[in-house]
């Protein structure tokens, strides 16, 4: 039984001693621990993805290293556990879908006041009668009750204060524009009404 066992191990023997299988060896080797310090750069790699801190990939390759190269399966497996699900440029979009969504929300016309759907181009609302829009008196478009001018046609909305003192000014100005006219025709008529009666006189002076 020595002697068969003894026979194994010089044929294994001389078979390790070939040069051949030692070159064989040192390629699987160094083939391996290239792969082993991949593992940890891709694991740094993987964490720039991940996570904003700056600290997090260089303790994710510390670990993948500190493995070894005969146990860093093990820690790549254990990574993969451990790492944020999601890469920070998904999260970014992720985030701007969600902006997307919520502007298209808000971009829908409620009602003030009884929060229902409307049209943009609707001036009241069906549901309670509030008033949602105004029409431009100048080109006949719809504006908004909130507009100080029409974005078409550049009609500038005057306020009902402004309005109100315009109405009072100009009504006084007509009342003053009668006043003096009034004034203008009491005054040309008067000297035409006593001339005659000066010269009535003075003929009845004269035929006395």
């Amino acid at each position: 039984m020595d002697q068969i066992l003894g026979t194994i191990g010089s044929a294994i023997g001389s078979v390790l001693d070939n040069p051949v299988i030692k070159f064989g060896f040192q390629i699987v080797a160094i083939y391996w621990a290239i792969l082993w310090l991949a593992a940890a750069y891709w694991a740094f790699r993987d964490m720039q993805l991940r996570s904003e801190n700056p600290i997090a990939p260089y303790l994710s390759a510390a670990f993948v290293i500190a493995f070894t190269p005969l146990l860093f399966p093990l820690a790549v497996f254990a990574y993969r556990i451990v790492r944020p699900q999601e890469r920070i440029g998904e999260i970014y979009e992720r985030n701007l879908a969600e902006e997307a969504m919520l502007a298209e929300i808000e971009a829908v016309r409620h009602c003030p006041t009884c929060d229902r759907t409307v049209h943009s181009e609707w001036i009241i609302c069906p549901t309670c009668r509030t008033r949602l829009n105004r029409v431009c008196p100048n080109c006949s478009k719809l504006v908004g009750l909130d507009w100080s001018l029409c974005a078409w046609c550049g009609r500038d909305f005057e306020r009902p204060e402004i309005v109100a003192t315009s109405t009072i000014s100009s009504s006084a100005r007509q009342a003053l524009g009668a006043g003096e006219a009034t004034a203008a025709v009491r005054s040309a008529i008067r000297p035409a009404d006593t001339r005659p009666t000066r010269s009535r006189s003075g003929d009845s002076l004269a035929e006395s």
